[in-house]
């Protein structure tokens, strides 16, 4: 059983394959040597393994989504192990293709980069990287999609690896699987680090691939431009003001990049705080149904399967699309005051703060410092309601007197609502469990925005 990502696992995917799966290349790929120096590495490695999805032709004369190829095979499992492989490769492919089989060959066809996660029945997870494009060729053909599964969440370097391998592509398949190899044997950088890939390419000669991996690790997987291209400052804080509240929030775009970039940036805004339910960036045709699920959830779905997902009870429907006519197609009603006035006035007073060609790197510093502050002033007193019998002692939060500590009526109605979030709830555990002398990432970015306050209140 595979099931996409949540926490905990609430929609599981269950799929087995209704015909053996294709045969794959095995035989053996030439490879250039790796880097060797392990004080530039995280411990991990870039991939587990890579797949190619093609569109083939079934006898029902429809177009099925397909592995036609895996690097590299693997070999030595046993039998269970060997079927939950064969399942979890085809939960890769409807997820490469969530359209399901409603293809016909293409002429053009501009190429997309997107990601989505699996969980697997341990609760281990793994993220996939896909980039459709259309084959090199002539004629009309249908797309096919590489697919990289990772332990490794950063899609900024899988993109540019993707790129690579695009560019490979069009010269011929053989030369993929060299640039690959060199690439599994590297070592993954360390944050703010960078790792070097040898690869040859006929006519240009052997080329030094540098990718860097971004300093601050929480942001690696997130590229914030594609939100604040799709939605206002205003829009973004309603979306956020539901994401806080853990609500039901769908997703609407027919681009497949649009929809993971937008869904894994909203995520990251709950920061120090982790959405602990459904997401799926991209919810493939078969498993449409999972709208109607009553627990909260992030998705993502294509415009095409717009009707069949907008008619449901309370939820918050977000159009994505260029030329919409409404962004929001289904609201609750109260996203505009779910946030304290103030509070929210602060946080578009700090987006403003971008320019309006913002890099990425100067987008990850500008929006985290534009939400952050937002849960320091809410909930950033929580320490103080913590009691211990001992330093090294299990603690236990005071819910009453943490949510009566705030003055302003709007933030003590917002904090009491946030408190009964299973993200507040899993951080409050977290936090009781350990010991008081140890210090997480909230607790050091609260001692760093007071430090900034008393430095400036001292400027005055």
């Amino acid at each position: 059983c595979v099931c996409v990502y949540s926490r905990p696992c609430l929609v599981h995917l269950s799929v087995g394959p209704k015909e053996p799966p294709s045969p794959v290349n095995t035989q053996p790929l030439p490879t250039e040597d790796a880097p060797k120096d392990q004080r530039y590495a995280s411990g991990q490695f870039f991939f587990e393994y890579l797949v190619v999805v093609s569109l083939k032709k079934s006898k029902s004369d429809v177009y099925e989504p397909l592995i036609s190829y895996q690097f590299p095979k693997r070999d030595g499992m046993v039998r269970f192990q060997k079927e939950e492989e064969e399942k979890t490769l085809k939960a890769i492919t409807l997820f490469c293709f969530p359209e399901g089989i409603n293809w016909a060959p293409l002429t053009e066809y501009r190429s997309e980069t997107f990601s989505f996660v699996l969980t697997e029945v341990d609760g281990s997870r793994r993220n996939g990287y896909c980039r459709r494009l259309l084959p090199h060729g002539k004629g009309a053909r249908p797309p096919e999609a590489y697919c990289i599964i990772s332990k490794v969440a950063c899609f900024g370097l899988f993109s540019k690896i993707f790129d690579e391998v695009e560019k490979r592509r069009q010269i011929s398949m053989a030369m993929i699987y060299p640039f690959m190899q060199s690439l599994r044997e590297a070592p993954f950088p360390a944050p703010g680090n960078t790792v070097k890939i040898k690869s040859f390419i006929p006519d240009s000669g052997t080329e030094i691939i540098s990718l860097t991996r971004p300093t601050d690790s929480w942001l690696e997987h997130v590229d914030f431009r594609t939100l604040f291209r799709c939605l206002s400052d205003e829009e973004v804080l309603q979306v956020f003001a539901a994401t806080v509240l853990e609500r039901r929030i769908i997703f609407i775009a027919e681009e497949l990049g649009t929809l993971s970039q937008v869904i894994h940036a909203v995520s990251v805004l709950l920061h120090p705080f982790i959405w602990q339910h459904t997401l799926i960036s991209i919810v493939p045709e078969i498993l449409i149904d999972v709208v109607m699920a009553p627990t909260p959830y992030l998705l993502g779905v294509q415009k095409r399967f717009a009707d069949q997902v907008t008619d449901q009870g309370d939820l918050l429907a977000v159009d994505l699309s260029e030329g919409r006519t409404q962004t929001f197609i289904r609201q609750v009603g109260d996203e505009n005051s779910i946030l304290p006035h103030k509070l929210k006035e602060e946080i578009l007073q700090a987006l403003k703060m971008r320019n309006e060609t913002a890099t990425l790197d100067e987008l990850n510093q500008v929006v985290p410092e534009a939400f952050l502050p937002f849960f320091v002033k809410t909930v950033g007193h929580f320490a103080k309601h913590i009691t211990r019998t001992g330093q090294n002692q299990e603690g236990h939060f005071q819910k009453r007197t943490f949510c009566k500590a705030h003055e302003s009526k709007s933030t003590r109605r917002f904090v009491k609502k946030f408190v009964e979030t299973q993200m507040f709830d899993l951080f409050i555990q977290e936090v009781e469990q350990r010991s008081a002398s140890q210090e997480g990432f909230f607790e050091q970015k609260i001692a760093e925005y007071h430090k900034k306050m008393k430095e400036k209140m001292m400027k005055q």
